[in-house]
């Protein structure tokens, strides 16, 4: 275990059930592959680019998106405007694909086991319908956000799919939109801060990248977890949330060494998450120094 890193045990325990439950991650090889390019660690200016191409070489999308939970997830992901300064208009078609977002996951071993240790620790209902009902409320309940007048923003918006703030990104925190993105030409790819957890893994999972988005000059940083699947996510995120475990926890997730932040507000089940990443122990800290944001 490297030196300075303190794993919760608690929260160990449960995040790695929950990661060795998820029998719909993805894998190197099989599923995408991706070109690291250049290291920005020691960039002169933020936005330099050190990466010719993008970093994902290729994603097998007939195998990835043949999966009921991935397919679902895809459809919420045009469901929002950018700009924090656009009000969000829900429609009737997009509460539907919310709907069957949250059907699809609960129907997977990794949100039955989130769920289950959650009723057990008195901190979600047992009803099945009343939990699909608060996750909702946690993930897709549109809030006010940056002095705005009308709902234009939710959880899920902020953490998966990304925001525009004047001149930044904020959030977005999801290979799979990462991928999407890059692949509409949306995003370039500069290059990666980061490319394991503290030890050496034997698959590279978490990155810290910067990219440039749709003209926006850039992100400075962003935590992504490659190959994880939005069951597991989704359930990593609200069981910590729900167990008011805010700011920067370290986990040790089966072979990987974490830092969770999450940020959540409210109390008992009307918690509401503002921010939620996995991003690498330790070099959060210095990114913080940096000046680099999430």
């Amino acid at each position: 275990m490297a030196e300075g890193f303190t794993p919760d045990s608690e929260l160990s325990e449960i995040i790695s059930e929950l990661w060795d439950l998820d029998d719909n991650k993805c894998f190197p090889g099989e599923d995408y592959e991706i070109d690291l390019q250049g290291y920005v660690c020691n960039a002169k200016e933020v936005g330099d680019d050190y990466a010719r191409g993008s970093l994902f070489k290729y994603v097998n999308e007939e195998k990835v998106f043949g999966r009921r939970t991935y397919q679902a997830f895809r459809d919420l992901l045009d469901n929002y405007e950018l700009d924090l300064g656009d009000e969000e208009v829900v429609t009737w078609e997009e509460r539907k694909e919310n709907h069957e977002f949250l059907t699809a996951i609960m129907e997977t071993p990794v949100m039955k086991r989130a769920h289950e240790y959650l009723v057990s620790k008195g901190a979600a209902p047992a009803d099945e319908g009343k939990f699909k009902g608060l996750l909702h409320g946690i993930w897709f309940r549109m809030c006010r956000k940056g002095g705005s007048s009308a709902p234009n923003s939710c959880s899920f918006e902020h953490v998966f799919v990304g925001e525009g703030r004047n001149e930044d990104v904020i959030g977005m925190h999801n290979w799979i939109q990462f991928y999407l993105q890059e692949k509409a030409g949306n995003i370039d790819y500069h290059g990666y801060f980061r490319r394991e957890t503290v030890q050496d893994d034997e698959i590279v999972r978490l990155m810290a990248v910067q990219f440039s988005w749709n003209g926006i000059k850039g992100k400075p940083m962003c935590s992504v977890f490659i190959g994880s699947s939005p069951e597991f996510e989704i359930a990593a995120y609200t069981t910590i949330l729900l167990l008011d475990r805010d700011g920067k926890l370290d986990v040790k997730m089966g072979e990987y060494e974490v830092e969770f932040t999450i940020h959540g507000y409210g109390s008992s089940h009307h918690r509401k998450l503002g921010t939620a990443f996995i991003g690498a122990a330790r070099f959060e800290d210095y990114a913080r120094k940096r000046g680099w944001h999430h």
